[in-house]
């Protein structure tokens, strides 16, 4: 089985590269947190003191970092350090499952392709539960070539995963859904909140909007109303799941594609606005189903 190293073990990471080594690949692990690699190291994974170093000699690179700068400075050489992409072994697959720029990934692609290695960029959907149960959606920009190569370790981490295109198309294609997801996110809020505001009780509106026309993932998978639904943040508290911070950032970078090719997207520059205004209230580090408690608490100031 193929050695994979795993850079970056956050919420989404640490669960994705436990997938891996119960899939039976050896995985080397670096992150900044030494406790993250602690976790994974109980489980079997090796350890690295760099990320370069948990990059060298492994079959496949992925990586899971927080924006495109730092997917930049860590594959591609700069003035202070050296680049995954120069210490790789020849025939080493690069995948990064950050959540990023589209430039940033064809950037890194066009690096790697100099210097003749395979990258794709294969961002996820599926939350934090479906990292830890391993059916993440994975959605891939790449060549012919390196999507095939990425198959297996892929599978071990997720359920379903598409090849968008080229370099930088999964980017364009997760940034496209989690503005949708957004835009639902707050759509369901509201509507449960105003049936909320009419005595209706949540659980039996829930019930009614996902078997009618107004049914949609936030429904089924992630009711925002508390104690509706069991097993998500919104029963505890906001927290875990997907945080606030992260959303703003995807929303943001919709925002800048839909900049860069003339696109009209009103409700999503609307659901960025309300999500930045809830970051600054405090609730950046929360689940973005928080933004629920923007209309619940609109409705207690009025009365």
């Amino acid at each position: 089985m193929s050695t994979v190293a795993f850079i970056g073990l956050g919420n989404m990471g640490g669960p994705m590269a436990l997938n891996l080594i119960k899939a039976g690949f050896t995985v080397k692990v670096f992150d900044l947190v030494p406790a993250a690699m602690q976790t994974l190291a109980e489980q079997g994974a090796l350890t690295a003191t760099s990320a370069c170093g948990a990059a060298a000699g492994a079959d496949i690179v992925v990586t899971m970092l927080p924006a495109g700068k730092h997917v930049r400075s860590l594959y591609v050489t700069d003035d202070t350090s050296k680049g995954l992409i120069d210490v790789v072994a020849p025939g080493t697959l690069l995948i990064d499952c950050s959540t990023i720029d589209a430039d940033s990934a064809r950037f890194v692609a066009q690096h790697a392709a100099n210097k003749g290695l395979e990258f794709i960029d294969a961002p996820v959907s599926g939350g934090t539960a479906g990292a830890a149960a391993g059916t993440l959606t994975f959605i891939c920009g790449g060549s012919d070539t390196a999507f095939e190569q990425a198959q297996d370790a892929l599978n071990a981490m997720g359920g379903n995963i598409f090849h968008a295109g080229g370099p930088g198309a999964g980017q364009v294609a997760k940034i496209c859904n989690n503005m949708l997801l957004s835009v639902l996110m707050v759509a369901t809020s509201e509507s449960l909140q105003m049936g909320i505001d009419h005595g209706l009780d949540p659980k039996v509106l829930s019930e009614i909007m996902k078997v009618s026309s107004g049914g949609n993932w936030t429904l089924d998978k992630y009711n925002p109303c508390p104690d509706v639904m069991e097993s998500v943040p919104s029963s505890n508290d906001y927290q875990g799941g997907f945080m606030v911070d992260l959303m703003v950032k995807d929303l943001g970078l919709s925002q800048e594609a839909a900049l860069l090719s003339n696109s009209s997207t009103p409700m999503g520059a609307l659901a960025r606005s309300l999500y930045v205004n809830h970051a600054k209230q405090g609730n950046g580090k929360r689940d973005f189903s928080s933004i629920f408690e923007q209309f619940a608490q609109s409705e207690q100031i009025k009365k």
